[in-house]
């Protein structure tokens, strides 16, 4: 079983101030499903008086799309989302990706692998969401000397539990559903896993609030913080904005980029999304004026606990009459 690389630095992320993010990658510009995780991790980190940080998660650097992470924050800031501290941007931080993965080596935790994604695809058994689960061919050593190596952590057989704020207990064997995973590839990019892990420590981060779609991803991070021996913060996993064909909205999904001329609409809309049923003479009023009552009102326990909700446009592609695309109107609650 691997050991932790050091106790001494475990600490309960509840017993710290409450500090929450908002850590978007530089894809494209914020849309409603964006907005509903950031307006949620807001209003959940300023509920418990506390302080709400944004980072710019740009590790992936042929990901990134040219302007987008400017784009975002003047989204953020149109919305009245603003944030506490200066910006993070994870392509400034590789040196401390760096001493993380070399005390995981060092530590015997992870181990090169060469093996190509078209060979796992071809021979691996696939997790619920298609990815092939690593079946340990590099585990002993490289079989294919002189490829470009990647790094994987290893897991362990135990079980590994942790209790969603809204999903409550979710469990996780890390060995049958996902195996040795990556977290730095060949291409020589550090992982998401490892950097987000690294970044949510130094930041201090309490309580993590985010889309349903990365719950699967929450135990690698705690098995990480595990034997870096970080602390594990409180997970709420949102219900996530899919179309009627049950895709995530994005950009793939033609999701529309947030009206920042309507930024009251996006969030009426976003607020009944999340369960919270924000008066109707709300409609029309500024940010502040929204965000004043959300503040006060806000109750996570509103929010549904389903891993998704229907965003039924009948019109999709058309404009709404107040010049939102895409907004309340158009959203379908009864699922």
């Amino acid at each position: 079983m691997p050991r932790r690389l050091s106790d001494a630095d475990a600490r309960s992320a509840g017993s710290c101030p409450a500090r929450g993010r908002f850590a978007p990658s530089p894809t494209g510009p914020l849309h409603f499903g964006s907005l509903v995780a950031a307006l949620a991790s807001f209003l959940e980190a300023r509920r418990h008086d506390g302080e709400w940080l944004l980072r710019i998660e740009d590790v992936d650097t042929p990901r990134r799309a040219p302007g987008a992470a400017d784009a975002i924050l003047r989204a953020l800031d149109r919305h009245g989302l603003h944030w506490d501290g200066p910006v993070w941007y994870q392509s400034q931080r590789r040196d401390c990706y760096r001493a993380a993965l070399e005390r995981l080596l060092r530590a015997g935790l992870a181990y090169p692998c060469t093996c190509t994604r078209r060979e796992l695809a071809a021979h691996s058994i696939h997790a619920r969401d298609g990815s092939p689960i690593y079946p340990g061919h590099c585990r002993g050593g490289i079989r294919q000397p002189g490829r470009p190596a990647a790094i994987r952590l290893r897991v362990t057989a135990a079980p590994l539990t942790f209790q969603d704020a809204l999903r409550g207990s979710y469990e996780q064997r890390l060995d049958q559903e996902v195996g040795d995973f990556v977290i730095r590839r060949a291409d020589g990019l550090f992982a998401y896993q490892l950097a987000v892990v690294v970044d949510d420590a130094a930041q201090g981060i309490t309580q993590v609030v985010r889309g349903s779609d990365l719950l699967d991803s929450t135990p690698r991070q705690i098995h990480l913080q595990h034997l870096l021996g970080l602390p594990t913060p409180r997970y709420t996993h949102l219900p996530v904005a899919v179309d009627r064909s049950g895709h995530k909205l994005g950009k793939q999904t033609g999701a529309t980029p947030l009206d920042l001329d309507r930024p009251g609409l996006a969030l009426m809309a976003a607020l009944h999304f999340l369960g919270q049923n924000p008066p109707p003479e709300l409609s029309g009023e500024p940010p502040a004026a929204i965000l004043a009552w959300a503040r006060a009102c806000w109750r996570l326990e509103r929010v549904p606990a389903a891993p998704t909700r229907c965003w039924n446009p009948p019109r999709a592609h058309e404009p709404s009459l107040n010049g939102l695309t895409q907004a309340a109107e158009l959203l379908d609650l009864k699922r």
